[in-house]
């Protein structure tokens, strides 16, 4: 029997209160019914949730690990609630989109803008993950639809090619001379201001400096591209970013793009599903959209060594 959700929310709130008691008064549940629940999932699972003493309740180890699903359970309740809100409201339409940081901050919002455009009656739920995050997704189902960079696991993944981007270095202006024609394994003789380093781009440019046999010398890590911008305006060191993301921003902050001829620089996206014949239509429609490929049925998947072959700007 699986457990209704009157009895998580009683159960999450026993947890925070640590008091059957004041859970029921929460609730609005009478305390000899709010304990008759809370034996009920214990009888369900055939474990001790709860501590019980005249003082109040504590966790047990089981009980811990019930929170964490109960609480995850109803997270979801929520999303689904929201999203039959959606479809009473005239949405005839949900798409589940996960893309990674350089895509929806050089791509995907005129892309979506102009999907939305023509298909107003479609939600897109997007979410920013890594990409090795968004690969797991899809295989499990969690998502629709994936962008994500090259040289990921792909089995079980069909993917269609996307953009291409460029990384390009960015300096305080003061200092471009010296550095406008050094190649990156020269460059590496100064500091670094860089992302996270679970990031692709600190995958890459930490690979590039092991193959140079130099060492990453990394002054500040910091989470988003504009963080990345202003450390290197305050002058703690060189910057690596996407190309448009450079030049948006490099004039207004007084930064020069330094090119780097290196071809790692060079990096090719994916759109990623699972499966072409099980997706919802609006799934296929945005996927069409964003590839410019109509005949989604007669592509094939790519292997893990195939070059982009499509570039939009």
């Amino acid at each position: 029997m699986f457990p209704d959700l009157i009895s998580l929310k009683l159960f999450i709130q026993t947890a925070e209160q640590q008091s059957i008691s004041k859970a029921a008064t929460q609730c609005h549940i009478a305390l000899a019914a709010a304990s008759r629940r809370i034996k009920m999932l214990e009888h369900c699972y055939g474990v001790q949730l709860l501590h019980r003493s005249p003082k109040g309740v504590q966790l047990t180890a089981a009980g811990k690990s019930f929170l964490g699903h109960a609480r995850g359970i109803l997270y979801r309740e929520s999303v689904l609630k929201a999203e039959m809100s959606d479809f009473l409201k005239g949405i005839k339409g949900y798409i589940r989109l996960q893309a990674n940081t350089s895509a929806i901050t050089q791509f995907l919002p005129k892309e979506l803008a102009t999907f939305s455009q023509n298909f107003p009656d479609v939600k897109i739920a997007l979410s920013e993950r890594r990409s090795h995050s968004i690969v797991h997704e899809i295989r499990d189902g969690k998502t629709d639809l994936g962008i994500v960079l090259d040289g990921q696991n792909w089995q079980d993944i069909i993917r269609f090619p996307y953009h291409q981007d460029t990384l390009v270095a960015v300096a305080p202006s003061e200092h471009a001379r010296e550095l406008q024609d050094l190649s990156f394994p020269e460059l590496l003789r100064y500091d670094f201001v860089g992302l996270d380093s679970d990031t692709a781009i600190m995958r890459l440019l930490s690979s590039a400096a092991t193959k140079a046999n130099k060492v990453l010398r990394l002054r500040v890590q910091v989470s988003s591209f504009e963080a990345v911008c202003k450390f290197v305006q305050a002058g703690f060191g060189i910057g690596i970013l996407p190309t448009m993301i450079a030049e948006e921003v490099a004039p207004s902050m007084g930064l020069t793009l330094l090119h780097l001829k290196e071809e790692w620089t060079k990096r090719d996206m994916f759109l990623c599903v699972s499966d072409i014949e099980t997706l919802a239509t609006p799934t296929k429609t945005l996927l069409s959209h964003l590839t410019g490929n109509t005949n989604l049925a007669l592509s094939k998947p790519l292997p893990s060594t195939a070059p982009i072959t499509k570039s939009r700007s």
